[in-house]
Order: structure tokens, then sequence, then C-alpha cells
């Protein structure tokens, strides 16, 4: 039977959290971030460091190594973002209907 919130004990209300390491070699800390492995192995790896072999396709970043990956993931997509595309569109071109 499911009591009350009112009368439910303040710790049962919370689901268990399982705290998770860190995915980086020689780092012990605990995971701030789960990312997805398809996504952010590249930018982990341009950013010079190494991850532990994992059987999940999940990987765990403490909070030093997400700054560091996201710093590389931003200048990423800095260098491929399409600035002005909208600009390019045909605005040289008159319409049927414009003069």
């Amino acid at each position: 039977m499911k009591l009350p919130k009112e009368l439910r004990d303040k710790r049962d209300i919370g689901g268990t959290v399982k705290t998770r390491i860190c995915s980086i070699i020689d780092c012990s800390e605990n995971a701030i971030r789960s990312l997805s492995e398809n996504a952010w192995k590249k930018y982990i790896e341009k950013a010079g460091l190494k991850l532990k072999d994992s059987a999940t396709r999940r990987l765990y970043l403490c909070k030093l190594h997400y700054n560091q990956s996201n710093k590389v993931r931003k200048s990423q997509e800095k260098i491929f973002q399409k600035k002005g595309f909208l600009d390019n569109s045909s605005s040289s071109k008159k319409g049927k209907w414009e003069i």
C-alpha cells in the first residue's frame, strides 16, 4: 500500500542513485554526466583523453573531463557552423509579382 506524500519518510521519496566512476583512465572521481559513446567518443579523444574499455554504450565523465571534452565539442561545432544560410537565398531573383 502506498502512503500519502505527507506520511512518507523523506528518504523514500527520491529514487536510489547509483554513483558512477569517470570513464577516463586513471580517474577515480564521481561522474556528473552520462553521455552517449557514439556522440562523444571523438570529442573525448581529440581532447587527449583515453577511455576505459566498457561494455555499455554510455560514457561517464567527471566535471573536469566533461569540461575538457565540451570545449573541444564547442570548438568543432563553431568550425562547422553554417553562418548566414538564409542570406544566400534567392534574394537577387525577383519573383513573379515583384518589380
